[in-house]
């Protein structure tokens, strides 16, 4: 179980409150982050000032970058390095996962723990900021952002939120969810991203062709090597079909695919003999095939609170 304290005794002979944070930090993750690729409780640490990666798994070789800062709040960009190194490792590949940290330096501890995989980041969530004055030390040195509200939130994996430390299970299957994206070329990665993005602001968990359609100038301002665009929105969701992060239900509907956990809960609801799975999928088939009248179904609800009476009253 993660301890959400810092051991803050070890930082007594620092005055640096930079320092401080560094030592705090680096000690926590070493006794307690664990290895979302593998399952593997521990990860050893690089040694100091290594120009890429923090920590390591001894077990897979994964490696890992930790970003932290005070607060409890991650917001929409993350402070980075050079901005043409960062360019450099996103376009070759050679990216560490990112750990990002939210803590209180008042009784030192953590508040929140997310993980981005490295799969995640490509050229268009990087920032590039305003090169640094002619006064400055580093004069005309440039630094990036990493964007991560164009990330989608399905690549955005909580450790820890909210002070809750969450099931290692539970992060490590939403790990699994997406790790076919580090396979794909980085232009398809872009278009997978994206499209991804598009269906997570469809509100509801089923969704049509239609809809998706509707980001075709979106899509065009993103890709505008394509000329296709609808033709290439029909290949993608197919291959996230494929890969399982979508489910395809007929007649140009789709669902956004449940984690395991979410579908065996929502079969094991209905009494059957057949297997969760099979339940699963005889769900997907019902909802496809039926369209719910909602103003039959608003009339029965909005009765039990005699919304006629109460308005009544309150003219009077």
């Amino acid at each position: 179980m993660m301890d959400l304290n810092f051991k803050s005794d070890i930082s007594d002979k620092y005055t640096s409150k930079s320092q401080i944070a560094r030592i705090l930090t680096e000690k926590w993750m070493q006794e307690n982050a664990y290895c979302l690729s593998c399952g593997n409780s521990h990860l050893s640490a690089f040694e100091n000032n290594r120009p890429v990666a923090d920590y390591f798994c001894s077990n897979c070789n994964e490696e890992y970058e930790l970003k932290s800062k005070i607060g409890t709040k991650t917001g929409s960009k993350i402070v980075d390095g050079a901005y043409s190194t960062m360019i450099e490792r996103v376009s070759s590949n050679n990216n560490p996962n990112l750990f990002f940290m939210n803590y209180c330096n008042i009784d030192w501890k953590v508040n929140s723990l997310m993980i981005i995989p490295k799969y995640y980041f490509i050229e268009d969530i990087i920032e590039k900021r305003k090169p640094l004055s002619i006064s400055a030390k580093r004069a005309g040195w440039v630094g990036c952002n990493i964007n991560i509200s164009k990330i989608p939130e399905v690549g955005k994996i909580y450790l820890i939120k909210d002070s809750v430390v969450i099931n290692k299970n539970e992060t490590q299957e939403k790990w699994q969810q997406t790790c076919f994206l580090k396979l794909e070329t980085i232009e398809a990665r872009g278009w997978l991203l994206d499209l991804m993005r598009c269906i997570e602001t469809i509100p509801n968990s089923t969704f049509t062709l239609a809809q998706v359609y509707s980001f075709e100038r979106y899509l065009q301002q993103a890709h505008p090597s394509n000329n296709h665009i609808k033709d290439k929105i029909r290949q993608q969701l197919q291959n996230l079909r494929d890969k399982g992060v979508i489910g395809f239900l007929g007649g140009g509907k789709y669902i956004k695919n449940l984690c395991t956990r979410q579908k065996k809960q929502l079969a094991l609801a209905f009494s059957s003999e057949a297997t969760p799975q099979s339940r699963y999928r005889r769900l997907q088939r019902f909802f496809a095939e039926v369209v719910f009248n909602y103003d039959h179904i608003a009339q029965p609800i909005m009765s039990l609170f005699d919304f006629e009476a109460r308005v009544a009253t309150t003219l009077l």
